[in-house]
């Protein structure tokens, strides 16, 4: 295929149209007779069209900023957590407790003695004939003389004042202290479960047992009269115990 030729089938292949004049133009140069020639309708045209390849587009590059020596430092460093704060228990209001206690003197002897129907002892009472019992067994006088009025708890009915077992031992404690330094004694006895808890400190295993608070001094503690009545096997071991203290107010008398 001659250049022409190749020229023609290009233009063709692009859908560009050509044309050449059927009839010479006046003052134009001769055509060339190659041009004017039909072409083979066998001459095949070997015209191979590559496909267009397609120019990627760039996509911009998004700049992300890196972090600085203190960044990169902040990143690797495990963030310190707040350390945790000791949460206090709440404070616990306990009842108050309720009971009736008498502070009487015998003697050297103070007696701080509960009362089993929370009323002031009468002379006929069955509690308070059998602590005149127990003064005679002691030799103490057997008509022991009142302190004061009965301590009673809680000592309002209404208040936000604290009322509850730490309280009471506080006040009976220093009420029977204040008692006690006007009129010192050898001994003070804790008649009953409620007297020895809330002045001694103590509870059911320190009966017929000697104990020394501070600011009470000395004291001894027995079970109550209410309790002795119902449980008379108890007199057995109080006797016996009574043997051992009683030398604390005995002493002076022989001396």
């Amino acid at each position: 295929m001659n250049a022409e030729l190749r020229r023609r089938a290009y233009l063709d292949a692009m859908q560009v149209a050509t044309w050449l004049p059927r009839t010479e133009l006046p003052f134009a140069a001769p055509s060339r007779a190659e041009l004017l020639a039909p072409q083979p309708a066998e001459a095949p045209l070997d015209i191979v069209s590559e496909p267009v390849r397609e120019t990627p587009v760039e996509r911009p590059k998004i700049e992300i900023p890196r972090p600085g020596a203190q960044s990169r430092q902040a990143a690797v460093e495990p963030v310190a957590e707040p350390e945790p704060v000791e949460e206090k228990p709440a404070r616990v209001s306990l009842p108050p407790p309720r009971f009736a206690l008498q502070l009487l003197r015998a003697g050297d002897c103070a007696l701080l003695v509960e009362l089993p129907t929370g009323q002031p002892f009468q002379s006929r009472d069955p509690a308070y004939i059998l602590l005149k019992d127990l003064l005679r067994a002691a030799g103490l006088p057997d008509s022991p003389q009142l302190l004061g009025e009965p301590v009673r708890w809680p000592l309002l009915v209404r208040g936000n004042m604290d009322q509850g077992p730490q309280a009471a031992l506080e006040f009976v404690q220093s009420f029977v202290a204040a008692r006690l330094e006007e009129q010192p004694s050898t001994c003070l006895w804790l008649v009953g479960l409620l007297a020895i808890r809330f002045a001694g400190e103590g509870d059911e295993h320190s009966y017929n047992r000697e104990l020394q608070v501070e600011g009470l001094g000395a004291c001894w503690a027995m079970p109550g009269l209410e309790l002795l009545m119902e449980e008379p096997a108890r007199k057995r071991e109080l006797w016996q115990a009574m043997r051992r203290v009683r030398q604390r107010w005995s002493a002076p008398a022989h001396s």
